[in-house]
């Protein structure tokens, strides 16, 4: 991993490249899904995947590691809510077990950068 303390821009961060690609997924998944869930499931599960990268922006850019740490969490709670939804969404059959697989994988992959950088500037702070 690129130093973090050393980054211009979060377009840099790999975490963002594939929070980005996770919005991505959800949002092509959820056209299938029946037109009663609009304003139900289908939002609720775009505004989690949306809010994880623009959490980890918005972190990037606050004047103080502690807040990019609090930005950081606030996106990986969104991607448990995310998680919870797909589940949802596979029991109720709205997703297929290969679309679950395949979003809840990129999933995993972004919570698990999320944690890492959070343990990088957690270092910085202690």
């Amino acid at each position: 991993m690129t130093n973090i303390l050393s980054m211009k821009n979060v377009e840099e961060l790999d975490l963002h490249s594939v929070a980005l690609k996770l919005v991505n997924i959800i949002y092509t998944l959820t056209k299938t899904f029946p037109k009663e869930e609009l304003f139900g499931t289908t939002s609720q599960m775009r505004r989690c995947a949306v809010s994880i990268p623009a959490n980890v922006s918005e972190g990037f850019y606050r004047n103080s590691t502690k807040d990019y740490v609090r930005f950081l969490n606030i996106a990986n709670g969104s991607a448990a809510e995310l998680n919870t939804l797909l589940q949802i969404s596979k029991e109720l059959n709205m997703l297929s077990i290969e679309q679950y697989k395949n979003a809840t994988s990129n999933l995993l992959r972004v919570r698990k950068m999320i944690n890492k950088l959070r343990k990088v500037l957690e270092k910085k702070i202690n």
